[in-house]
């Protein structure tokens, strides 16, 4: 990467959180506590869908990768965030730098792609409650989100490798916590089009697609209960789908902001507090939605601890 009249880059600065240094302690201890909530919270998810055979079902198989996924994703940013918390110049390498935003764009489309399948596991269980079985087998889900997967890792990977193409030059100031591909471009003193141009014809669509499907499930889920009188279904119905409604519009809610809010003079701190909410908060609360709404949930936790309780008492 050594061009005339350039500097060669090892290594980025990250801007960090807009906090003053009298309140760094205290903003420290807050994100810590709030990522060990979410390491702990998505790790019980997960632990107790594989150790209750009641929950061996394909929601709760989406529901245990959305889980893994949001640990990930969480811990993709927040360990460097709280070690440069501690140090006097938040630096990250170059290669760190690029690899913290390929498993950022891996995990954070994740959660996009298993929202919209598990959507689609809500519109099958509703509105074709005799043909589920067979319409949603094992195997399909598996497929779909194998599928996700490989898609992600080969989206990610694809605009690693055009980053890699770009020169930087004296400026190496990341407005930002974490390495975010749109920032790093705006960096770059080579020519964007074909970076920019990816964004737009790939990434566009991979955000966008999952959303309008995801709307259209659940207006045919609607469509679907309307014609039901019996008010117990209706509240079966939302109270099955309560948990994921939540966690879309909390995600979707967070991107609507990135990138539909207008922008003020201080749009670095908005963007700033709104990567907070889909990096830190969404993953945290992803967890304790879908326990504290769902039964099955409270019911294996509660087999659990009945367990280890009577193993004590032994």
């Amino acid at each position: 990467m050594i061009m005339t009249n350039q500097t060669v880059i090892s290594s980025f600065i990250l801007r960090g959180l807009p906090i003053l240094p009298e309140h760094q302690p205290l903003f420290y201890a807050l994100l810590l506590s709030m990522y060990l909530t979410t390491v702990m919270g998505n790790l019980i998810i997960i632990i107790l869908i594989l150790l209750n055979s009641h929950l061996h079902t394909p929601m709760y198989f989406f529901l245990s990768n959305l889980s893994f996924s949001d640990f990930c994703f969480a811990s993709v940013t927040m360990p460097k965030l709280l070690k440069n918390m501690q140090t006097e110049v938040p630096s990250i390498s170059y290669v760190g730098c690029l690899t913290q935003m390929y498993f950022y764009i891996v995990f954070g489309n994740m959660e996009n792609f298993l929202l919209m399948i598990m959507a689609y596991d809500r519109y099958v269980a509703i509105c074709f409650p005799l043909h589920y079985t067979s319409i949603i087998s094992l195997k399909l889900c598996v497929c779909m989100v194998a599928m996700s997967w490989v898609f992600n890792i080969l989206f990610a990977m694809l605009h690693t490798l055009l980053l890699t193409r770009l020169s930087f030059c004296e400026d190496n100031m990341i407005p930002q916590y974490f390495c975010d591909l749109s920032a790093l471009i705006k960096l770059s003193c080579s020519d964007i089009f074909i970076n920019e141009l990816m964004i737009f014809i790939i990434g566009g669509p991979i955000i966008v697609i999952p959303f309008l499907l995801i709307i259209v499930s659940y207006v045919k889920i609607v469509c679907s209960i309307l014609k039901v009188s019996s008010a117990r279904v209706i509240h079966k119905v939302f109270s099955t789908c309560g948990s994921h409604l939540s966690v879309v519009s909390l995600f979707y809610g967070t991107i609507i902001g990135v990138y539909f809010c207008p922008s003020t003079n201080n749009s670095t701190v908005k963007e700033t507090v709104i990567a907070m909410m889909y990096t830190v908060v969404t993953p945290m609360l992803n967890p304790f939605i879908y326990s504290l709404r769902n039964r099955d949930m409270k019911e294996a936790l509660l087999r659990v601890l009945c367990k280890k309780k009577v193993l004590f008492c032994l």
